[in-house]
């Protein structure tokens, strides 16, 4: 969407300034009402309700957590600062179809719930990348735990950055100086409360987020004209139009979207370190599938309204494109723009809507940054020093500290982004695919081995790279058509409407391929997952029948899933137990 702007729109900018809100004494008071019930929380849990000092009580709680809270707590962890900020920009620019990111639930919650998490409860595996060693080598286990490492050093960073300059826009503050304050606070409930403190902020967070999205999505409708007209004017401007196109450029459509969403949230849920971690905190099998239901009606509903916030966005804006009118600079700063012009003028709103932001990236980095410490420690650390209960506990909890300090500084690579959501997919694009796929080649495929899956997964990720790198800042989508006819200083001087768009709203196509022949380098960013995962697999199946297994390789079927067991006829092999699992046996006497 281009933001250039024609002599009229400045005046229309300037004016705009007066309407736009600032945080008042309500507002600054509902804001650090949220910061101080989590630092309270983990207050607490830190130093109050202390558990056993062991690793197990800091990254599991001790496994008796509760199922609700977990639930919750998966919720609130994937509605991160990206959902609630990108994904109504998403559909204000480019309509509905990124909305079967969230109709994908209907598959990902029973494949997480009978061929992925009973593997893990099936072994007593606590740490996902354990299952790799024990159904591969350690060679694919020390990949895979590289790639989760260094995919969230990228994302960390995005995580808080975005509320942040949510913040500021508000309140006038300086970006970086409220990324320091805020970012401070998660480090402290993180180190001091463990995984508590984690789940139990996520149950507060989750519940400003409810309240907050809701809100503005019907309030936002009521001052448009109720449902009926929000989805009229939608419909109207091509927004609920859905995208069968079945052309491998095209940005969003119904296939890459559901495709790529299956996969990622089934690897993000399920296969990823943050989320296992608490999943296997429950007690059984039993209250994971429970909590894992849970987990996905909560995502459908508040998923549900925050798309339904783009679409809102839309028919409020649909006859004075506030990025055209100078109004909002890019896409990503939309939301805060519509909060402030519809619920602006309440008392406190504006404090609820930031503390919305604020809840979503606190608690996707405080689940990222515990479990990720508990990672780097049992993979790369305990190896190398004498292991200690208490030691380790220290030890994770400076990780937790660095991690705080280099989120802070990343956050000012992150201000040079131009769209959040693209440069997400793109970074997990490199990985994710891969990622998934080799679990779900050890879980499927029970003539799969080490060697096969490790080629696989380097095929992947170098070609995945390759294509990312060379493709970066090479194609730009265009939006669907939007007007400024109505926009007051522009209708003063008698500017007719004009769109952004140059092609058919259907069409999105990269602008670098145009009449040429097709290139991989125009592949739509939202096939990055699934082109990883089928590479993946078209390289280690193959290889898994061509090249000989480690003569000391064995198969244990309980390594299997479930749905695959039956049809198995191999004789029950006793897996090597992991180092970290090894435990002193008494001497006889």
């Amino acid at each position: 969407m281009s933001n250039l702007l024609n002599a009229t729109i400045p005046a229309a900018a300037a004016a705009a300034a007066d309407s736009q809100f600032v945080f008042n004494s309500t507002d600054y008071v509902v804001f650090s009402l949220m910061l101080s019930i989590s630092a309270a929380i983990g207050v607490y849990f830190g130093f109050f309700a202390k558990g056993e000092d062991t690793t197990e009580e800091y990254l599991m709680g001790g496994k008796r957590m509760k199922t609700i809270p977990i639930a919750i707590s998966l919720v609130a962890s994937q509605l991160s600062a990206i959902s609630i900020m990108t994904i109504p920009g998403e559909m204000y620019g480019y309509g509905i179809n990124w909305f079967f990111n969230v109709v994908c639930m209907v598959v990902v919650v029973p494949l997480l719930n009978y061929v992925i998490i009973p593997v893990f409860y099936n072994n007593n595996i606590t740490n996902c990348y354990e299952y790799l060693e024990l159904r591969f080598d350690k060679k694919v286990r020390v990949l895979q735990t590289f790639l989760f490492i260094s995919t969230m050093f990228f994302m960390l960073p995005i995580f808080i950055f975005l509320p942040s300059l949510a913040f500021s826009q508000v309140t006038g503050y300086n970006v970086h100086i409220i990324n320091a304050i805020v970012c401070g606070i998660c480090v402290f409930y993180t180190m001091f409360g463990g995984i508590k403190a984690v789940v139990w902020t996520d149950v507060i967070q989750a519940a400003i987020m409810v309240v907050s999205v809701v809100l503005v999505g019907t309030m936002g409708a009521y001052r448009v004209g109720g449902f009926a007209e929000v989805f009229r004017i939608a419909g109207e401007g091509g927004r609920l139009d859905v995208n069968f196109n079945l052309d491998l450029t095209t940005r969003s459509t119904i296939w890459n979207v559901f495709s790529s969403a299956t996969l990622m949230w089934s690897g993000y849920v399920g296969l990823n370190q943050s989320c296992v971690q608490r999943i296997v905190s429950l007690p059984s099998l039993k209250h994971a599938r429970r909590s894992l239901w849970i987990f996905g009606l909560g995502f459908v509903v508040i998923m549900f309204f925050n798309c339904f916030t783009g679409i809102v966005i839309y028919s409020r804006f649909h006859d004075c494109d506030p990025i055209q009118s100078g109004h909002v600079s890019k896409v990503d700063k939309m939301v805060p723009y519509f909060v402030q012009d519809t619920v602006g003028h309440l008392r406190g709103m504006p404090g609820v809507f930031i503390s919305c932001v604020f809840s979503a990236a606190l608690s996707t980095l405080s689940a990222s940054i515990n479990s990720l410490g508990g990672v780097v420690y049992f993979d790369y650390i305990k190896p190398c020093i004498r292991h200690t209960e208490h030691r380790a506990n220290v030890i994770m909890k400076l990780f937790v500290l660095f991690c705080g300090i280099y989120c802070v500084l990343g956050g000012v690579v992150v201000e040079k982004f131009n769209s959040i959501l693209q440069v997400l997919y793109s970074i997990g694009g490199v990985s994710f695919g891969a990622t998934c796929a080799v679990f779900m080649l050890g879980m499927l495929v029970p003539r799969a081995h080490g060697r096969a899956a490790i080629i696989g997964v380097l095929s992947s990720i170098a070609c995945m790279a390759t294509i990312v790198i060379f493709s970066w800042g090479r194609n730009h989508y265009d939006t669907l058509p939007t007007r400024i006819d109505n926009c007051p200083a522009v209708a003063l001087n008698g500017t007719t409407s004009t769109t952004t768009s140059t092609v058919s709203p259907l069409i999105q196509t990269a602008h670098s391929q145009t009449e040429e022949s097709f290139s991989i380098l125009d592949l739509s960013f939202n096939w990055y997952v699934v082109v990883g995962f089928i590479i993946t697999w078209l390289v280690a199946v193959p290889l898994s029948y061509i090249l000989k297994q480690r003569a000391d390789a064995k198969l244990d079927p309980k390594l299997l899933s479930p749905v695959v067991q039956p049809f198995v006829s191999y004789e029950l092999a006793q897996a090597d137990e992991l180092h970290e699992l090894k435990t002193e046996k008494p001497e006889k006497a």
